[in-house]
């Protein structure tokens, strides 16, 4: 039986507000009516109101005795009612009473029908869906839209486990009865241990790719064949759906061979075919990954080359000039002949080696004065070459434009493998090459033009990276490099949605009139910095047209704020981590969250200790070893890896976080701090291991790692968080953070560093209602966009270098309503589709749309920006509260010496996340306390303002003990969060 807390299933809270009282328990005059109406005398009358109001809170009618005494009370001095009132009544009066209500709220008693609208609503729910919770949330939301009173919980617990059971019973004997007896005995042949072997092959389908090497990248080969050799998966599950297809290889993964055998034959075979078919296309995806960074480690080798050989060619270069300089001297002595100078000449020349060794100098430093390092290329990738080959074969690279010469240049790669002539005939079409790669690769001799064998394999590989970077060319069977464009919602789908979206974002709908509108903005903007230029006093254009802003003083924080803040910090009381986990968990219950993949309830003994230390071991970065030591419970660390592997995934953390979040968000302070429509993201580098392939050198940073990319609300809670790669521009995940947060803090506008933008992040952002403002270092050197040559300004004019291109804005409108229509719904990533959209893409069309529309909103942010100080302080003053919050997570992220011990990407992400679910919990305990001890000093004379307490910040760690023995004591109830709490301020 699913847990009731895992669901939606409505109850009465613990603890409830008056606040909460007042807005949902007080009885209207109508309501007071019909109860006079149906009931008589006082009791009756009370109960009947009782009745109605927990109906209109549950949905169901509970039994008298659960609604708590809080209700009861408020209801009786709402009523004048004695609050000691006997409010037992006769089963037949409360039939009567219970028909009433639901007469008058218009809901129906739940039967037949209701059952059989909840139980088709399941089933294509059970569909996609695994988890008995979810399935019992589907059915609950369907009775409340259709009007229907809720059943029991255990109704509906039945119901949809039956449901689940009976989906995935179907969706097993299917996949069985297509099994032929060789298919069987192949994938029985995955689970059992060779003589020869350490392991099942079965672990090949879960393991996790290491750094970009050449031995790691045969590896990974070697995996991807074994997977190829398991045949056509694809047609046995292609009627399940994909949603489903990713639940079953999740579970498949943390389970080991023994475990998969004992389910049943029809399960045990769905779930190895599902992870063999999800492990292809993440191997897929890997391959692709390690083939861009190998090429582009070698890329780099090459430049560093060309930076050694022109190091060692300056003694040459200096010498050159020195022979070069004693020649001019004496060619400007008049007083010689031209027979004498020219026997000098030819002293200073032999005395330097000769003509021939002085030519062979030039020759050296012509060849490498430029920047053109394709050449030396060739050197380190020789030792890739057989590998790289064989990845090209293995996977299906298709062009996803109408441009096939790379395709076809490919094909020429592979049909010449094996010559080992250095020349080739110039058959080929180079259109995709850049002008640089031509001159490379091509040489003329005897008056015809060959291809050079070893430089066109450099740049053809060179070429595919490019191509599978920005999206021209895509595999088809994968995840991260399919075709972006198949995954957008059609036209057709799209056209219904732009009148409303438009209206909406307040956009005018013809793209003529769009771009006018566009048009109007730049126009108005660049006007009113202009006209207001002489009054601004904030900006300055000198002579040379360098602007030079005026630096905004900081605030001074007065002493009574200061003073306050001390106060605060004395009385504040020692926790540890593991006892705000345990207070958080009390006021919550964010630990329902936790538990099997399979969806059923954990059969752990003593669970939500289990999963409390869990949180606390990885959101410290102990990791189990250590947390089992300074733990006096019998917990190993078995226990807590099995746990963490099996019952907690990325989303079901970000579920734990959501319910932090929301209850902060309603505590009292942080309105005082911010509000919910500002949020600051920014990057902290963290240490991992070599052997994984997310971990690069990092030039900002310094040292490998990985990137914890964090969305921080301006009321300090931590409200998203990703973890990255170092070598990926950090705004294309701006948006993603603001999609996948379903807290109740909704931002609209984003602060970030200069990593926060570039054109095609400020269009999209634009086109979704979302407010970019970055504080950009060097923005000098960007360009400022003026509607047309002819709109010249007085005092601005010269800090616009060029003229937008509105044909081509008009021109996609569509197709970037297309991107914004796809998104919204869920049909690409936002980060899929800005990784596509770089500065690699020249020739998709759609980037340029978005950089164009970019280059119109980033020009109107930078003229607010060097024009408002008021803009500049408050991106300042948000960012700052970024910045604070990476120093107060890594605080608490104090084990493991800072590095991140683990080489899986998925338990990477899932470091982060533990670590924020701790970081939030702290916040929200210090809040806690912190209100406490200002209506504690408030009581005891002690004066404040609202502006002083706005000063304040809940990143307090000085009363944080983070080392010894912890001790999980869950019986230690802590005080409850009256949310109504306001402190009495000047």
């Amino acid at each position: 039986m699913s847990t009731i807390e895992r669901t939606a299933y409505p109850r009465f809270k613990k603890n409830i507000s008056s606040k909460e009282l007042v807005k949902i328990y007080t009885p209207n005059h109508e309501e007071i009516e019909i109860a006079h109406r149906v009931a008589k005398g006082e009791a009756q009358v009370l109960n009947f109101i009782l009745m109605i109001k927990s109906f209109q809170r549950l949905g169901y009618f509970p039994k008298i005795n659960e609604i708590p005494i809080e209700i009861v009370k408020y209801l009786c001095s709402q009523l004048n009612i004695a609050s000691d009132v006997d409010l037992n009544l006769p089963n037949r009066t409360l039939y009567r009473y219970n028909s009433s209500i639901r007469e008058y709220l218009n809901v129906t008693e739940f039967g037949a029908s209701a059952r059989h609208v909840i139980t088709e609503a399941t089933y294509k729910a059970a569909q996609v869906m695994n988890n008995p919770a979810d399935l019992v949330n589907v059915a609950i939301e369907t009775l409340i839209k259709e009007r229907f009173e809720l059943p029991a919980f255990s109704t509906l617990d039945r119901l949809a486990r039956h449901i689940r059971t009976l989906v995935n019973s179907n969706i097993y004997e299917n996949v069985l009865n297509k099994l032929t007896s060789d298919k069987k005995l192949q994938l029985d042949s995955l689970l059992y241990i060779e003589d020869s072997e350490n392991y099942s092959k079965f672990n090949y389908l879960k393991e996790i790719p290491k750094s970009a090497t050449i031995n790691h990248l045969k590896a990974l080969g070697n995996t991807y064949q074994l997977l190829l050799s398991m045949g056509d998966v694809e047609s046995l599950i292609k009627e399940i759906p994909i949603a489903k297809i990713k639940h079953y290889a999740s579970e498949a993964k943390v389970l080991d061979a023994s475990e998969i055998n004992n389910f049943s034959i029809a399960k045990k075979y769905t779930l190895i075919l599902s992870l063999i078919y999800m492990s292809k296309v993440k191997t897929r995806d890997n391959l692709v990954e390690m083939f861009l960074k190998c090429l582009r480690k070698i890329q780099n080798k090459g430049k560093d080359e060309l930076k050694k050989i022109q190091e060692k060619n300056r003694v040459k270069t200096e010498n050159l000039i020195s022979i070069l300089t004693n020649v001019l001297l004496k060619t400007n002595d008049n007083n010689k002949n031209d027979t004498t100078l020219g026997q000098q000449i030819r002293e200073i020349v032999n005395a330097n080696g000769g003509t021939e060794v002085l030519l062979t100098d030039c020759d050296t430093i012509s060849s490498y004065n430029g920047n053109n390092y394709l050449p030396l290329i060739w050197k380190f990738y020789k030792s890739y070459r057989k590998s790289l080959f064989r990845l090209i074969k293995l996977l299906e690279i298709r062009t996803a434009t109408q441009d096939y010469s790379l395709i076809e240049a490919l094909n020429f790669l592979i049909a010449n493998e094996d010559k080992r002539t250095e020349l080739l005939p110039f058959t080929l079409d180079l259109a995709f090459a850049s002008a640089q790669w031509q001159n490379t690769v091509m040489v003329k001799e005897g008056g015809n033009t060959f291809l050079v064998r070893r430089h066109l394999e450099v740049c053809i590989f060179y070429h595919l990276a490019s191509g599978l970077k920005t999206g021209d060319l895509c595999i088809d069977t994968s995840e991260d490099f399919a075709d972006y464009r198949k995954q957008l919602l059609p036209w057709e789908d799209c056209e219904p949605l732009v009148s409303d979206f438009c209206t909406e974002m307040d956009f005018k709908e013809n793209p003529s009139e769009f771009v006018a509108q566009l048009k109007s903005l730049l126009k108005e903007k660049s006007i009113e910095v202009d006209k207001n230029y002489s009054d601004n006093g904030n900006i300055t254009i000198n002579e040379k047209g360098e602007v030079v802003l005026k630096r905004a003083k900081a605030k001074n924080i007065p002493k009574s704020a200061l003073d306050l803040e001390k106060a605060i910090h004395k009385c504040l009381p020692e926790r540890d981590v593991i006892q705000i986990l345990c207070n958080v968990e009390y006021w919550l219950n964010w630990t329902r969250h936790f538990g099997p993949l399979s969806g059923s309830d954990p059969k752990l003994e003593n669970a939500v200790e289990r999963y409390v230390t869990l949180a606390f071991g990885y959101g410290c970065n102990l990791g189990p070893t250590e947390t089992s030591r300074h733990m006096k419970s019998s917990v190993t660390p078995h226990m807590l890896s099995f746990v963490n592997r099996r019952h907690v995934t990325a989303k079901k953390l970000e579920e734990a976080l959501k319910d932090i979040i929301n209850l902060y968000d309603k505590c009292y302070l942080p309105n005082l701090w911010g509000n919910n429509k500002i949020a600051a993201v920014d990057g902290t580098m963290h240490d991992l291991y070599k052997e994984n392939l997310v971990s690069e050198y990092h030039i900002r940073y310094g040292g490998n790692g990985g990137i914890a990319y964090h969305h921080i609300s301006d009321k300090y809670i931590a409200l998203f968080s990703h973890f990255i790669p170092c070598g990926v521009w950090e705004a294309i995940y701006i948006i993603d953070g603001l999609m996948k947060n379903k807290s109740d803090i909704q931002p609209d506008t984003i602060h970030g560093d200069t990593q926060a933008q570039s054109t095609p992040v400020f269009a999209l952002t634009y086109l979704l209602g979302i407010k970019l403002m970055p504080r950009i270092r060097n923005w000098q050197d960007l360009k400022f966009y003026r509607v047309d040559k002819s709109h010249k300004y007085k005092h601005i004019d010269s800090l616009f270098s060029d003229v937008v291109d509105w044909k081509l804005i008009e021109t996609h409108w569509k197709d970037m309503l297309q991107v914004v229509f796809s998104i919204k719904a869920g049909k690409i990533v936002p980060s899929t589709l800005l990784r596509k959209l770089n500065n690699y893409s020249h020739k998709n069309k759609i980037y340029q749309s978005f950089k164009e529309l970019g280059n119109v909103i980033r020009t109107i942010f930078l003229l607010g920006y060097i024009s408002d100080i008021e803009m500049r302080q408050q991106i300042t003053s948000t960012t700052n509260k970024m910045e604070s919050y990476n120093g107060f997570s890594k605080y608490l992220s104090f084990g493991g010496e800072g590095v991140i011990s683990e080489n899986d990407p998925d338990e990477q992400e899932k470091r982060i996340k533990y670590n924020n679910l701790v970081a939030n919990a702290v916040i929200l305990q210090n809040v806690v306390d912190m209100t406490l001890i200002l209506k504690e000093l408030s009581a005891n004379g002690v004066e404040f303002t609202k502006s002083d307490v706005a000063t304040l910040s809940p990143y307090i760690t000085k009363h944080i003990k983070r080392f010894g023995d912890y001790v999980i004591d869950l019986e230690n109830i802590p005080k409850a969060i009256d949310m109504s709490i306001s402190i009495p301020m000047k």
